[in-house]
């Protein structure tokens, strides 16, 4: 967290200015929308929050956890919940299938980490595979459609506010509530920070890596259920949210090392990125070029969060050897006469 002057500058505060400054860019060039431009960025940043939430967590749990399931999983999320939706005729039973399929594919991913042994961005890759060679099979001849009482409450904005975007934000507030104040978010956050002194604290470690990548299945399955719902289920809805996931997160001010997770920061970094997107359509950037700005966004948070290490100040030898000499010299001992 960094100080200015006496008062702490919470760590999303960056990604809500970014998203703020974008805004008013939008503005300037489209001049027009501006309530336009705000519903719009909140019908759509609830899927990448949710999505966002499940990978901040694993995140959260230490250096090298990640989850690059998300993407194939939203999709096979999507494509599960309208067929199961389509054939039993209740929207509710579709949204359970895909919860079910999100289970399923990040319990392949913890058995793979946690009793194969295997790397996370390996296990999980692997878990991605899986997903969409199911998608693939399951795209064949679909042609299924979404619930029209579950659309209209996702597309339904009372006084130009997403009923959705309200529901994702309560949300928010109790995983946020549920990590600094709970056991278990105490726990979690500190095995990110220690992985082997909060072991050697009695913190499970089998039991935190499974909560978190369950968790990150579950919100990225449902999340395509959702947003299927809303547009259509396609084997490709999700290309976009694995890139996107990871870089709200750490925008929003979650460590990558572990031990800080920062929920305010992923609605703060997925508005930044979605208002961010719509004005680089509107000035015609190319699909690739918006993803190669992404990625430099990404690095860029990262290299200033480490400190900027290739900006320090670098202090002679000389005057380091001094120090040092200081140090180890012998105190002068002066005798009384």
């Amino acid at each position: 967290m960094i100080k200015l002057g006496n008062h702490a500058i919470p760590p999303w505060t960056w990604s809500f200015l970014s998203a703020v400054i974008v805004l008013v860019l939008t503005y300037m060039v489209s001049g027009r929308g501006g309530m336009q431009t705000i519903t719009l960025a909140f019908t759509v940043a609830p899927y990448l929050v949710l999505v966002g939430l499940g990978q901040m967590l694993v995140m959260s749990a230490g250096p090298g956890n990640i989850d690059v399931s998300v993407a194939k999983v939203f999709s096979l999320g999507g494509l599960v919940a309208i067929a199961v939706g389509d054939v039993t005729g209740s929207w509710v039973l579709g949204l359970g299938a895909a919860v079910g399929a999100g289970l399923a594919m990040a319990s392949i991913s913890i058995i793979a980490i946690l009793y194969v042994r295997i790397p996370p961005i390996v296990a999980t890759l692997a878990t991605s595979l899986i997903a969409s060679a199911i998608s693939l099979t399951l795209a064949k001849g679909f042609q299924g459609s979404a619930d029209p009482l579950l659309k209209g409450f996702l597309s339904w904005a009372p006084f130009g506010i997403p009923a959705f975007a309200i529901v994702v934000l309560i949300f928010t507030i109790l995983v946020s509530m549920t990590l600094k104040w709970t056991t278990w978010g105490s726990q979690m956050l500190a095995f990110g920070q220690a992985r082997r002194a909060a072991e050697y604290a009695g913190v499970s470690a089998k039991k935190t890596m499974v909560i978190v990548y369950l968790t990150c299945g579950v919100l990225a399955a449902l999340a395509g259920a959702l947003r299927a719902s809303f547009s259509a289920p396609n084997v490709e809805l999700g290309n976009d949210y694995l890139l996107d996931s990871i870089a709200v997160v750490v925008i929003g001010g979650t460590l990558m090392t572990g031990g800080r997770a920062v929920p305010a920061g992923v609605w703060g970094g997925a508005l930044f990125f979605i208002l961010l997107d719509g004005l680089l359509n509107l000035i015609g950037w190319s699909f690739a070029g918006q993803n190669v700005l992404k990625g430099f966004l990404v690095l860029a948070v990262l290299f200033l969060a480490g400190g900027a290490p290739i900006l320090r100040r670098r202090v002679p030898s000389s005057v380091t050897d001094a120090a040092k000499g200081e140090e180890n010299a012998e105190p002068e001992i002066k005798t009384l006469t």
